[in-house]
């Protein structure tokens, strides 16, 4: 008698899962990617780490020697609102979501390639969960330093529900019911939905399982979820606010278009030569590679004291320029205008690399002050779009970001900060990058370097 007990518990409990697969196809606008049953309208590609049901379940199981394996449906969708829940049972299953994938048979020697839009899942320290990655192609597109508040909400060996928005050229994401990454980009416009298992490090991390269940979609009268928190959106449009920057504070500071809101440095106009606006992109000819000697530095007519900046930056082979903020143009140097400097230089081929100290004036540093804690890996190419940001918080902390990672952290005004100017080329200024205000700044360092997407917002 317990033992038919028994078999009416389970019978229940597997039409319980059954029946919860099957409700979201009835009257609410949602379709279930999954059935539950098996995986029909699926299939595993470009690695051979296995798939399968079980109670409703689809278990992901790692494997010695195999690169990453995407568990892909069959059809490909376009504006879609995607849910889904998703287990990882240990710290070196990472995994994550494609949305509008796609994947080349031909690549890797006909072992095929899957790549796009990846919403991840990072059960490590680092905790990007739900950050935006392009898989195979550009790297990171949204890492979650960008809202360091998301990064605890990921738990290991517990479900996590996902939400993923991408209509238009939007990808917004959600991760237990918190807003995490906002991201504008128009690369994929349709594609497939699929399932990872990454690749493993260590052989004996084989065996290890990612779980995925209650996965649906919604593709008509798709009704956006707006995003409550103010976070930084990764904007690829070009010079174009979405509606929610706007709500929130940003402006562009560059309209694409003309120079208005900037000046050459020391003048009351912009310069006549050397800085060229084409297409929507501000570039800085190159001329002898000298500082601030020839169109000269520009400067923002508005001056600024606590503010989120963001601009998009491209250099050619064996530049040096710099986005400098805090400037005053007090001290009547010659050169370019003094200022706290966010450097932007080829590190590989410009000498101003190796001098300073210990890489103070790298990529991503505050200049001559604190090296950036890039990783390469980070960094996009010589003649690639770099993103940069830096944040100066109301309580005078300053952030360095590359390409949504924070790379330098500093106060204005410490001690710490009063010690390192010291040592530096800055210590014949007094108060050196503590003005309650200044104009941002774009160097002309006599080489070809271009800028676009340059906006900033105030903070309170």
């Amino acid at each position: 008698m317990k033992h038919k007990n028994r078999f009416l518990i389970f019978s229940l409990s597997l039409l319980t899962t059954w029946a919860c697969a099957q409700k979201a196809d009835k009257g609410d606008g949602w379709k279930n990617l999954f059935n539950g049953k098996d995986l029909s309208g699926w299939k595993a590609v470009a690695g051979t780490a296995t798939f399968e049901v079980v109670d409703g379940e689809i278990i992901g199981t790692a494997v010695a020697g195999s690169p990453n394996t995407f568990l892909i449906t069959e059809e490909t969708y376009g504006d879609f609102i995607l849910e889904l829940e998703l287990k990882v049972e240990h710290v070196s299953s990472n995994s994550g979501i494609m949305a509008r994938g796609q994947f080349d048979p031909a690549a890797r020697e006909g072992k095929g390639l899957v790549f796009g839009y990846q919403i991840e899942a990072d059960p490590s320290e680092r905790a990007w969960s739900a950050g935006i990655y392009d898989e195979a192609r550009r790297g990171w597109l949204y890492p979650v330093d960008l809202n360091p508040e998301a990064k605890p909400l990921f738990k290991l060996g517990e479900y996590n529900h996902y939400r993923i928005e991408a209509i238009g050229d939007e990808i917004k994401t959600w991760l237990n019911g918190q807003e995490v990454a906002y991201v504008v980009d128009d690369m994929d416009k349709t594609g497939f939905i699929g399932l990872q298992v990454h690749s493993i490090s260590k052989p004996e991390f084989a065996g290890n399982k990612t779980y995925f269940r209650n996965v649906k979609i919604q593709t008509e009268n798709l009704q956006p979820k707006p995003f409550n928190k103010d976070l930084p959106v990764v904007n690829n449009r070009l010079n174009e606010l979405t509606e929610y920057e706007k709500a929130n504070g940003w402006k562009l500071l560059f309209n694409g278009e003309n120079s208005e809101g900037w000046v050459g440095a020391y003048k009351d106009a912009f310069p006549t030569g050397g800085w060229s606006i084409q297409n929507g992109i501000l570039t800085i000819a190159k001329t002898d590679g000298s500082e601030s000697r020839n169109a000269g530095d520009i400067v923002t007519t508005e001056q600024f004291s606590a503010f989120d900046l963001a601009f998009d930056f491209k250099l050619t082979e064996g530049a040096n320029s710099g986005v400098k903020y805090f400037v005053t143009l007090s001290e009547g140097n010659k050169g370019s205008a003094i200022g706290l400097e966010y450097q932007i230089l080829d590190d590989q081929r410009h000498p101003d690399a190796k001098m300073g100290r210990d890489g103070n004036r790298t990529l991503s540093s505050l200049y001559d002050l604190i090296t950036s804690s890039k990783q390469p890996r980070f960094v996009r190419p010589i003649g690639e779009w770099n993103k940069g940001r830096v944040v100066v918080y109301p309580d005078n902390r300053v952030e360095h970001y590359i390409n949504g990672v924070k790379v330098v952290e500093y106060v204005r005004g410490s001690q710490e900060f009063k010690d390192l100017v010291a040592i530096s080329k800055y210590k014949i200024w007094e108060n050196f990058g503590e003005a309650p205000q200044g104009h941002i700044l774009l160097q002309d360092h006599g080489d070809e370097v271009s800028f676009k997407n340059i906006k900033i917002k105030t903070l309170k």
